[in-house]
């Protein structure tokens, strides 16, 4: 699978994301019920059989099933279902969706998979408060398909779920900021909001956090008004954005060439983060301006490296 175009022209909005289901059982043996999942096809490093794995007893979570062996890879197999919360009918053509990010590799295992969709990210709505039995920590968003809704994952949070210590939120920053200042971070994961107020706020940040690209954007625009409105400039009131990559709404790409074009905000820093910082992404987010791109797993630094941006001095890391 071509990972070439995945987020196609750098600030259009838009990705490609696979469509995958799961049948769900019904009472009383009915024909089975399927449930439709998305994840960005960039993520995803092929489908493979679903290779016939009896799950260990010591397994430290009921959703771990084993692992199997790919292109040098030890890769663990997760049951998707049983992490959502599904009643899973079984086949006999199952497959093992196998994914890429965070530097990571992993196999989710799942009834099956559709097609590829191109969609906009301001067609992906915040989840709907009828994803209950799972949760809305699972989901990111919900695309409108046809006669059924396509719920985005948040293979990153499960990860992290299953994994805690990869989230290094306890940790103290290495560097505090010379003086105090402002920063507007965008990010619709619950937990990595969380995790970068402790970070940021502890080496000396005041935040406004917002859950997407769009009331980042938003919110940048009222700042700049009200620089404009008593003539002063706009970094008076905001020194810094810091914004997730994938984001409903509106992505971190599109946010930061609209702050970039507006020329009260054009030379406030963005620093992008995501799961995929891949050398052809890291070109796209330097087409748009940003100041600095993250990758998930090296999040522990975002203090050090927005510091760094903003007091001038060489930043640790890559």
């Amino acid at each position: 699978m071509a990972k070439t175009d995945i987020l196609l022209e750098t600030g259009t909005n838009e990705l490609e994301i696979l469509e995958l289901f799961i049948n769900e059982q019904v009472p009383g043996g009915g024909r089975p019920a399927p449930s439709f999942f998305g994840v960005n096809v960039a993520k995803v490093m092929q489908v493979i059989e679903s290779p016939d794995l009896d799950p260990p007893e010591s397994a430290s979570n009921p959703c771990y099933m084993g692992t199997i062996s790919l292109r040098k890879h030890i890769v663990p197999v997760l049951d998707l279902a049983v992490w959502l919360g599904i009643e899973r009918e079984p086949h006999e053509y199952e497959v093992v969706m196998v994914t890429e990010f965070s530097k990571a590799v992993t196999g989710f295992l799942v009834s099956g998979v559709t097609e590829i969709h191109r969609v906009g990210w301001r067609d992906v709505a915040p989840p709907h408060k009828y994803v209950n039995r799972m949760g809305t920590s699972s989901i990111i968003g919900m695309v409108r398909r046809e006669d059924r809704f396509i719920q985005l994952l948040d293979l990153e949070q499960i990860i992290s779920a299953l994994e805690p210590k990869s989230m290094k939120d306890d940790e103290a920053p290495s560097v505090i900021a010379s003086k105090r200042y402002r920063a507007v971070v965008a990010d619709d994961s619950p937990t990595i909001r969380l995790m970068l107020r402790k970070n940021l706020e502890a080496a000396n940040f005041d935040l406004q956090i917002v859950n997407n690209g769009q009331e980042a954007l938003d919110l940048v625009e009222s700042i700049s008004e009200r620089a404009k409105g008593e003539g002063r400039p706009i970094g008076d009131f905001l020194d810094i954005v810091i914004a997730d990559i994938e984001m409903p709404l509106m992505d971190g790409f599109t946010l930061t060439k609209n702050i970039k074009d507006n020329e009260m905000s054009k030379d406030i820093p963005v620093i992008l983060y995501s799961s995929l910082i891949t050398q052809e992404l890291r070109h796209k987010g330097e087409s748009v301006g940003a100041a600095e791109q993250i990758s998930k797993p090296d999040m522990d630094s975002m203090a050090e490296r927005a510091i760094a941006i903003l007091e001038g001095q060489p930043a640790g890391g890559e």
